[in-house]
């Protein structure tokens, strides 16, 4: 069951990746979802930088 006030959706995904994925959250002891989560926000902070990751946070999500 998904958290309040967080997306649930189905992700389709290389068995290979995702068991990459699987790998490092053991390693970092952090559930598979949590994981997805932290490695999507690293990717989103590469990309768009710390001021823009900033703006998102302080943006409420869509409903939905």
């Amino acid at each position: 069951m998904a958290s309040p006030g967080k997306k649930a959706f189905a992700l389709r995904i290389d068995p290979v990746l995702w068991a990459e994925v699987e790998r490092l959250a053991a390693a970092e002891l952090r559930s598979v979802n949590a994981q997805v989560e932290m490695l999507l926000r690293e990717a989103l902070r590469a990309r768009l930088g710390d001021a823009a990751m900033a703006r998102l946070a302080r943006r409420k999500p869509a409903p939905g």
